[in-house]
């Protein structure tokens, strides 16, 4: 079995990555939003756990997020592993992600960092533009429209969403930063932090992920 803890900031193509290692490595992709959704969705005892938090505007407890990463490690497709995807968050997932490995006599194996320059991340994620009619996106610097402002398909002027501005996206890496250090720290004292460089190419940061995993083997 194989268990990867994939962390990334926002803008360093961790979900693109995720996937294809998905396909690639024939691990379940397993994000705790997904989980979340779904719990909700099926109205399971652990989802109706978390809205009662929900619904009061609280932040849903360790336990319960653990509960339902447990549930999930359980199921058939895991039976080689699991690729970790937005969890552990916090030093006290980490420790309760180690522990709930243990009782199944497994381990965390590698934790891959893709590394971005904040910097680099900012322009990727603050230069998202959207039609105001369509909603077909833009991206200033990866997929800019023909005519600046206006949109290519039906000619509407494009906007910028609250949460693409540069000074929401700024405070956004920077949360980011703030919570994850710890949890890198936390990886690399234990030998299983791999930094992985997310400015080359997708195909190249994907390649060196895929070698990095199968080390571990």
């Amino acid at each position: 079995m194989t268990y990867v803890v994939l962390m990334g900031g926002p803008g360093a193509g961790k979900g693109t990555q995720a996937k294809r290692l998905r396909k690639e490595l024939g691990l379940p992709q397993i994000a705790t939003g997904d989980l979340f959704r779904e719990n909700l969705r099926n109205e399971t005892e652990l989802g109706k756990l978390a809205r009662t938090y929900m619904d009061v505007g609280e932040l849903v407890p360790d336990e319960v997020t653990v509960a339902m990463v447990k549930e999930r490690l359980s199921r058939p497709d895991c039976a080689n592993g699991a690729l970790l995807d937005g969890f552990p968050r916090t030093i006290n997932q980490a420790d309760a992600l180690q522990t709930l490995l243990a009782e199944m006599c497994e381990k965390v194996h590698i934790a891959p960092y893709i590394h971005v320059n904040p910097d680099i991340l900012l322009k990727r994620l603050a230069g998202r533009w959207t039609c105001s009619d369509c909603g077909h996106v833009y991206h200033v610097l990866f997929n800019p429209p023909q005519q600046a402002g206006i949109c290519d398909i039906d000619g509407s002027p494009l906007y910028q969403r609250v949460d693409d501005t540069e000074a929401t996206q700024k405070r956004r890496i920077e949360v980011y930063f703030e919570q994850t250090a710890p949890l890198l720290d936390y990886y690399r004292d234990k030998e299983l932090l791999v930094e992985i460089n997310g400015e080359q190419s997708i195909e190249q940061v994907h390649e060196d992920l895929v070698q990095a995993i199968r080390n571990t083997d």
